[in-house]
């Protein structure tokens, strides 16, 4: 059983989670998100231990993810104020007028003491993987610009490989946000677990990522 499918209670040694215990609060959209960052954060680190171990943070209790399930973004600016501890929340950059709205949002957390909001600059995170992760995962060949709906394009390349006559095209719109779903769980589990610091640099030239670990670790580390 590796480190990502250890149930966090079960890991030896650790404590219940308290609220003395937690460092940081990571608050992002949803569990594919969880999964792509404790992933990406274990890739990094290997390679650079001066990032934050997430997988580990998280299992020592120092790090609770907060998936909001999506929604309104304005609705989580203060609703964890109370707890008082550093905040880090990452919103998918969408497409406009969403990305206004999310942009708002990340403006209000920012004004917040030891907290910190940013937008994703590619549509979303399963954006920065790379084609080459994504084939060596399933044996398909999918490519997506960075504003392309990554998880609908994957679905679609995995449909057309099957025994199915219907075009993608004449499929139901819920059959289709169905298969796309359960893309996006691929592609954030999966697919990442192929990627590489090479392949994540040639998607990410400028570092985004390894910032969002650096802003987590100065967080964490302010508690």
């Amino acid at each position: 059983m590796t480190l990502l499918q250890q149930p966090i209670a079960s890991v030896p040694g650790r404590k219940a989670a308290t609220t003395d215990l937690v460092r940081i609060l990571l608050v992002v959209e949803g569990t594919n998100d969880i999964e792509f960052l404790r992933r990406i954060s274990m890739l990094l680190y290997a390679s650079d231990d001066t990032l934050p171990h997430l997988v580990e943070m998280e299992q020592r209790g120092e790090l609770v993810f907060v998936p909001f399930g999506g929604g309104s973004v304005h609705a989580w600016t203060y609703r964890l104020a109370p707890l008082g501890k550093p905040e880090f929340h990452l919103y998918d950059h969408e497409l406009p007028p969403e990305t206004d709205l999310r942009r708002e949002a990340a403006d209000a957390v920012n004004r917040r003491p030891n907290c910190r909001a940013v937008l994703t600059r590619k549509r979303s995170l399963e954006n920065y993987l790379h084609a080459t992760a994504i084939t060596a995962a399933g044996d398909v060949d999918v490519t997506f610009d960075d504003f392309d709906p990554a998880a609908e394009f994957a679905a679609k390349s995995l449909y057309q490989r099957g025994l199915d006559e219907t075009p993608w095209e004449l499929l139901p719109p819920r059959a289709r946000r169905r298969m796309a779903n359960r893309a996006k769980r691929w592609l954030n589990t999966k697919a990442a677990d192929h990627m590489t610091v090479e392949l994540l640099h040639q998607r990410d030239p400028d570092g985004e990522i390894v910032s969002w670990l650096q802003t987590i670790g100065r967080l964490a580390a302010s508690r």
